[in-house]
């Protein structure tokens, strides 16, 4: 079912679901079903590019995206396809492997496409498409999409969008929410960047939310099914362990770092990792798991829903 977003400028949106590149879909499948996700039929888009996704309990999904045709993928570029023209220049500067974009659910994507041309955000021409979709059952129905993309010149390796489920295909996803790791949720997903409050307003805009928690280690911006929080490289290192000189070394802008994930029980989730042999560590009463070739962030697990 769409989530949708009305026409108040402050009602906060939902976060639809997360884009992240791989090297293939069988890398991304191996390595998903590893962590104890059930991973969907491959399924190809018309421009190109190819996904396997992960649905939760909660309405979003994990959507890790791999090079299909690259003929296609150049060709739609050319034609001003933002969604494959995004995905290539991140491949590009990043490699086969990471998180390049976040959606979030609309129910008008051409209204959105207006209001990001009006704050000097948008980043190209609206997309309409529709695919196919294949059930844990193997029937089949066909979904179609629009999407209004935003973007910020600063930030080149990430963007976000708007999309719009202008017909949500009749298939059975039941068997596809029900994960060995007892993931049922995306609760956050976590971006980097040294000085966080230069993308406030970017952030605010796209997310139609007024309300900002600025602290020390960067801000949360909350959708109305999870958190968006950017981080400060010391906020990367506290929460995430990771580096904070190789941090501050980087380039500037946004950039995908981690997923948080509701799970029923982190005993549960420990047993599953220790018996497929994933290598993963704790902090601050959750369980990390580093990127991997077909998991391209950090993938976070607390518990709750």
């Amino acid at each position: 079912m769409s989530k949708s977003s009305n026409s108040s400028p402050y009602t906060a949106r939902a976060i639809d679901h997360l884009v992240l590149p791989v090297p293939s879909l069988e890398a991304a499948r191996t390595r998903l079903t590893s962590l104890g996700f059930l991973v969907a039929p491959d399924a190809r888009h018309p421009f190109g590019t190819e996904n396997a996704c992960v649905f939760l309990k909660d309405g979003t999904y994990l959507e890790p995206l791999a090079i299909a045709q690259r003929e296609d993928c150049e060709a739609a570029a050319i034609k001003g396809n933002v969604f494959v023209a995004r995905d290539q220049a991140w491949r590009f500067r990043n490699g086969d492997n990471g998180g390049s974009a976040i959606a979030f659910g609309t129910a008008d994507a051409k209204a959105d496409q207006k209001f990001f041309a009006s704050k000097g955000i948008s980043a190209g021409k609206m997309l309409r498409f529709q695919r196919r979709f294949e059930d844990s059952k193997g029937n089949m129905g066909t979904g179609k999409f629009a999407i209004a993309a935003a973007g910020d010149l600063r930030s080149p390796d990430s963007f976000l969008f708007t999309c719009e489920r202008v017909q949500v295909p009749d298939i059975d996803r039941g068997k596809l929410l029900k994960h060995a790791n007892g993931v049922r949720s995306l609760r956050e997903i976590v971006l980097s960047e040294p000085n966080p409050s230069d993308f406030q307003y970017l952030l605010q805009d796209v997310m139609r939310q007024r309300d900002v928690n600025a602290h020390s280690f960067g801000m949360d911006v909350a959708a109305s099914n999870g958190n968006l929080a950017v981080l400060n490289p010391a906020g990367m290192q506290s929460w995430f362990g990771l580096d904070r000189q190789a941090l501050l070394a980087r380039q500037r802008g946004l950039r995908i770092e981690a997923a948080v994930f509701g799970v029923s029980k982190l005993a549960k989730l420990r047993e599953l990792l220790d018996k497929n042999g994933v290598a993963y560590r704790e902090r601050g009463g959750r369980v990390l798991v580093d990127p991997a070739p077909g998991q391209g962030v950090i993938y976070a697990f607390e518990e709750g829903k």
